[in-house]
């Protein structure tokens, strides 16, 4: 799966990096290359799946699907 990202300087030093198409998963680190070690990080912990969030109804299903 690609992600695209955007990767900015950061006011305080280092580099700024997010996923627009993930809202809020945003990350930085001192150089580019961590900066984008840490993003998919944070994209891989953001699409995972949490215990809650499989919780299903009488009338739900959890299925997978490939992207």
């Amino acid at each position: 799966m690609n992600i695209k990202v955007a990767i900015e300087p950061s006011e305080e030093g280092g580099f700024t990096v997010y996923a627009p198409s993930l809202p809020g998963c945003i990350s930085g680190g001192d150089t580019k290359v961590e900066a984008l070690n840490n993003i998919k990080e944070a994209i891989e912990l953001y699409i995972e799946p949490v215990e809650d969030d499989l919780i299903c109804g009488a009338n739900n299903e959890v299925m997978e699907v490939a992207i």
